[in-house]
């Protein structure tokens, strides 16, 4: 079987990490890159094992791509601290390790979790990033934010699920909107308006909530919608806010 690498980012990460890294006790290696973390999160790294490498922030798709650097093995397997793989996960990846080919990368369906509540529409049941590959032909993207995988050959799908464990409350959910906005503004120059910001969120809203069935969560759903066309507001706002400075 091939050997395989876990490579994990970390930002005071206390809350998450453990259950990230106990879902990953059967892997050969873990390696965190760390940037800068003032809680527990290296020390519960280390508990588990993990190669603990620290970094300055460097935007998520350089501190990534950092990080496979740092791995061992040429089989990586990328996963966020707020992410669990489960069993059924775990005996598929084996079982393609017995007779892996290096020319194929692996996208893995992820189920999402809102406020502790698993979401089934909305668009988040077709997310499936690519997480499993080969780094001898391929790499993370130097993107600040919304990154990805850059592979040179096939790409395949994988049904057994990651779960992801996104916002536990509706503070940590603003919280990010607040901080990716930033990271996404920095790289776009594009001009906005206020009626444009709102229009967006708008018809965001109606995509997640009625066309991408985010009705069919309920409240959890509602919440989930509205939030996210906040997001959207949000970040082109900030667009028009950066052309009064």
């Amino acid at each position: 079987m091939e050997k395989l690498s876990a490579v994990i980012i970390t930002f005071n990460e206390e809350r998450n990490i453990g259950r990230c890294l106990k879902s990953l006790d059967w892997v050969d290696e873990i390696v965190v890159v760390d940037s800068g973390s003032s809680d527990r999160t290296v020390e519960i790294c280390e508990t588990h094992g993990a190669k603990v490498v620290k970094s300055e922030w460097l935007g998520f798709g350089k501190t990534k791509h950092f990080a496979v650097e740092q791995a061992a093995n040429n089989w990586i397997l990328s996963i966020d601290a707020d992410e669990e793989v489960t069993p059924q996960l775990k005996q598929k990846i084996q079982s393609i390790l017995k007779n892996p080919d290096a020319t194929v990368a692996y996208r893995i369906k992820r189920q999402a979790f809102y406020l502790g509540r698993p979401v089934k529409h909305a668009g988040w049941q077709k997310d499936y990033p690519l997480r499993l590959f080969n780094r001898q032909n391929g790499n993370f993207n130097d993107r600040e934010v919304h990154e990805s995988v850059e592979f040179n050959g096939q790409v395949q799908y994988i049904q057994e699920p990651l779960l992801h464990y996104t916002y536990p409350t509706i503070s940590s959910h603003i919280q990010k909107m607040d901080r990716y906005t930033n990271l996404t503004v920095g790289e776009h120059a594009q001009k906005a308006t206020i009626l444009g910001s709102v229009a967006r969120a708008f018809f965001k809203f109606l995509k997640m909530y009625f066309l991408k069935g985010g009705f069919l969560d309920g409240r959890i759903g509602f919440v989930l919608c509205f939030n996210s066309a906040f997001g959207i507001y949000l970040k082109y706002i900030k667009l028009w806010e950066k052309r009064l400075k």
